[in-house]
């Protein structure tokens, strides 16, 4: 799915200031805003359909679009990026193209895009803004609601904790699984959209491919190290980011299995709330990446600690703080099934 530049390919209809913006031949009515971060902005869109030429009044229909992914009612998520360099640009192409190789249940599928020109204040040199269109989820992400049931002093179900990590295992291993791998290298409850069904277990789908990308580099040398970690602190969540993405050997391989420690923070924060060295930041002089670096992982007390020790080791199982002994996504699967089947009586 190629980039476009047109300037006719998605732009606000300012002549009626009704809130529509066009992507490619499609039009969409903006709701309401439903979040924002950085450049981006999230809003939640209504597809317009009309009968004009060649469309047939049928909209993301008539495109080469999963049907399971076109939504009933018409609504979508419209995220906007505003582009303001040309480093920026080539990340933004970068997470199109890759979004556009998944095709999971369980990764977030992108719908359409578009990238256009854009004037800079006073006339001044072009900018660029990018839309990219995806299926909408409004009950919020993971993170959102660990949050909430931690306010309330709630926890997930031992089942349900099994039943939505393994789906985000589902969707690592598809990434895991090209050649060479994709890796997210963002793994983290709030990229993961969550979506409850009277009735059905919640649907957890992963999401926000802008980090990604080939899972494995060799580094060879101390400025090849320092590059990588600088990278790192720019694209990885610092709570789930990997030891070796914070310090980085100046002869190493890296390989997706940064993304099984993020697994392992991630399964924890599903548990109790918050990632597993969280803790830390409320220490006087308390420093996240040793905390990281030592693995010093805080378990709460026995009473806030409902769950069985098989999951509490299971964490830990990926929590290695060498990559060498870090299980990959194939035993994690392996593992989380065997639980799923011994915790679903």
């Amino acid at each position: 799915m190629g980039c476009s530049f047109s300037g006719l390919s998605a732009l606000y209809d300012a002549a009626n200031s009704s809130g529509d913006v066009w992507i490619n031949e499609n039009r969409f009515r903006i709701l309401r805003q439903l979040g924002e971060g950085g450049f981006a902005y999230v809003y939640l869109v209504k597809e317009v359909v009309a009968d004009v030429a060649g469309s047939n009044g049928r909209g993301l229909a008539a495109k080469s679009i999963d049907p399971s992914h076109l939504s009933v009612d018409g609504t979508y998520a419209l995220k906007k990026v505003l582009i303001q360099s040309k480093e920026q640009l080539d990340l933004v192409k970068e997470e199109i193209r890759v979004s556009s190789l998944f095709n999971h249940p369980n990764l977030l599928p992108l719908l359409d895009h578009a990238i256009i020109a854009v004037e800079g204040a006073q006339g001044g040199s072009s900018n660029h803004e990018a839309y990219l269109l995806f299926p909408v989820h409004l009950d919020g992400t993971l993170l959102d609601n660990t949050t909430s049931m931690k306010a309330k002093k709630e926890f997930f179900p031992t089942f349900t904790v099994l039943q939505i990590f393994r789906q985000i295992c589902a969707g690592l291993k598809y990434m895991h699984s090209f050649d060479p791998p994709y890796a997210h290298n963002d793994v983290k409850p709030g990229n993961v959209l969550i979506t409850h069904k009277k009735g059905q277990p919640p649907l957890a789908i992963l999401m926000d491919f802008g980090s990604a990308g080939a899972a494995r580099k060799q580094i060879r040398s101390r400025s090849e190290a320092l590059k990588l970690q600088e990278w790192a602190a720019e694209h990885c969540s610092a709570p789930y980011r990997a030891p070796e993405l914070w310090d980085c050997p100046s002869q190493t391989d890296i390989d997706e299995r940064t993304d099984i420690w993020s697994l392992g923070c991630t399964l924890y924060t599903i548990m109790y709330g918050e990632s597993p060295f969280e803790h830390v930041l409320g220490e006087s002089g308390g420093s996240l990446q040793l905390a990281v670096m030592n693995a010093r992982i805080s378990w709460p007390l026995g009473s806030t600690r409902p769950y069985p020790d098989q999951l509490n080791q299971f964490v830990v199982w990926m929590l290695q703080v060498q990559p060498a002994v870090r299980p990959c996504i194939d035993d994690i699967i392996i593992h989380v099934d065997k639980l799923i089947s011994k915790f679903s009586s």
